[in-house]
């Protein structure tokens, strides 16, 4: 056991050396300059359970191909670990996205790797599953000009950075519990922001039952509570408990009340329900937390960055889109946030991220929160309150960083609004969600032959359109993602909504050729 100790303890000094090294390489990183190997290893290092409630989430490993962007820069080289191979059309796909930069160039600097291994874990526990893999990983690296990027940072993540020897560029997993939703509302309550009550953690039925009963108590007036799994993502660990029907019942008679309708509960999961998620309290915990009333209400969120020396910037603001039984669930998002009360978010966004940065963490962070107009239509006031920190990156990170790379802009906290190069504000509407029956048996291929025929794809002269991800899942589940980008909020909508109609109306029945040759689908080059 001293020799694990030990162990243990070697292996955080080694990391937090590793990660020293960022503090000389990051402002290249930003700025897309340097000459840098960049790992991306996109895994959803998430708990297993969770993420079967999401169709196609093996499939959410190409939500970050838009690193492919950064080959932009001539001298960068970008090595790419999915769980099983990409379709070679969605890698020429991004690469055509390069602007200046010759298709060829850029396809030289991408190394991709697979393990071959649909299996429902993680991606980097499959890596590290391969030793040889991880040798192969290794020799394609130079090591002092290499770093490696994730959407979020585990043990397992940390453990093959030290096994590569090159710094991740994300937070120590021993920062992890800052990102739950307890350690969240920690958070707030040392930064005195405005915030739902809510319980201390807890880890059995009971004694979440009796925490409920207790915030009821605090809050009168409470009609519903939100009872949260406290590492759960996207809202798919939430459950709204209806306090209305009970509320005649006397205090002694509200504590059995309330554990017997834990089963009548509204689960934002899909297929969920009281068996699953109560086999859940024990292994992750659970809060119960007021729920926000209001019949104008929003869920906007701020996105962050702290850098390796322990400045914290704003990145984003946006006002997700959600959905499920009670809004619960991460749909996508519009950029930016709404202007009555997105530098508001900012000020949050920094007071939360120096807090974060005092307790060592470095690079992506978001905060999402719920907005009530208590005003009216003449004079609104919005009253925000800190919902829960993401300590990793989420699904306002692929849209936003796909419209930084694709336009070299800059975010202006001023205003709030991000720039292109041509001083242009952009706006965009995003999801991983576009998901229909109709779309099912939908090819990379096809999709492509679709975009291109309807001039869907973005343009780099305008800087407009749609940029696609999540083509994987298309065939299987029917879903795609995208990120629709104009210049004016109603602009970025109408090109959203045209994508929608278009693949509505080829999948509408019916024979439709997506634009393959008509004397040869096959083959236009006399193939077999």
């Amino acid at each position: 056991m001293q020799e694990l100790k030990n162990s243990d303890k070697e292996k955080g000094l080694l990391f937090r050396e590793l990660q020293g090294q960022l503090r000389d390489r990051w402002q290249q990183i930003d700025l897309l300059q340097g000459d840098n190997d960049i790992l991306v290893i996109p895994s959803l290092t998430l708990d297993r359970r969770e993420l079967e409630k999401i169709d196609g989430a093996n499939n959410y490993e190409e939500r970050h191909l838009f690193s492919l962007i950064r080959l932009r820069n001539p001298r960068t080289r970008l090595i790419y670990i999915t769980s099983e191979p990409l379709h070679p059309s969605i890698i020429d796909y991004y690469l055509q996205l390069l602007p200046g930069i010759p298709f060829s160039h850029a396809r030289d600097r991408l190394l991709l790797f697979s393990t071959y291994d649909s299996s429902s874990v993680s991606l980097t526990q499959k890596i590290l599953e391969r030793p040889r893999l991880i040798e192969r990983i290794r020799q394609a690296l130079r090591p002092d000009k290499s770093y490696m990027i994730c959407f979020n940072s585990t043990p397992l993540e940390k453990e093959l950075s030290l096994r590569l020897g090159i710094p991740l560029w994300a937070a120590d997993p021993d920062l992890l519990q800052w990102g739950t939703k307890s350690g969240s509302r920690q958070i707030f309550a040392e930064c005195d922001i405005a915030r739902p009550d809510g319980s201390e953690l807890v880890w059995n039925a009971e004694d979440l039952a009796e925490a409920t009963v207790e915030l009821w108590g605090r809050k009168p007036q409470l009609q519903r509570a939100v009872i949260k799994l406290n590492e759960g993502f996207s809202g798919e660990g939430n459950a709204v408990l209806d306090l209305r029907p009970l509320q005649d019942l006397t205090i002694g008679e509200r504590l059995k009340a309330v554990r017997e309708n834990f089963s009548k509960m509204n689960f934002q999961g899909a297929g969920e329900n009281w068996e699953k998620f109560g086999s859940r309290i024990g292994e992750l915990g659970a809060i119960a937390e007021e729920f926000i009333e209001g019949d104008k209400k929003r869920s906007p969120s701020v996105q962050g960055r702290i850098t390796p020396d322990g400045q914290v910037q704003i990145i984003s603001t946006h006002d997700q889109i959600l959905g499920g039984a009670d809004e619960q669930i991460f749909l996508g998002c519009r950029f930016p946030a709404d202007e009555k009360y997105r530098l508001y978010l900012q000020d949050m966004g920094i007071q939360i991220g120096k807090n974060l940065a005092e307790k060592g963490a470095i690079e992506r962070f978001a905060v999402d929160f719920v907005s009530v107009n208590t005003g009216d239509e003449s004079n609104p006031k919005w009253d925000s309150y800190a919902i829960e920190i993401n300590l990793r990156r989420g699904g306002t990170t692929h849209p936003l960083m796909t419209l930084k790379l694709l336009t070299n802009g800059r975010y202006e906290t001023s205003t709030g609004l991000f720039y292109s190069q041509q001083g242009r504000a952009k706006y965009y509407k995003a999801t991983d969600n576009l998901q229909k029956d109709r779309y099912r048996g939908l090819l990379p291929n096809d999709l492509m032959d679709i975009i291109a025929g309807e001039r869907l794809h973005f343009d780099t002269s305008t800087e407009t359109g749609t940029v696609f991800h999540l083509m994987g899942s298309l065939s299987q589940y029917g879903k795609l993602g995208l990120t629709s980008i104009g210049n004016s909020p109603q602009q970025a909508e109408d090109i959203y909504q045209k994508v929608v109609n278009v693949l509505d109306n080829e999948t509408s029945g019916g024979e439709k050729s997506w634009g393959l040759h008509p004397t040869n689908p096959i083959s236009w080059n006399g193939g077999d």
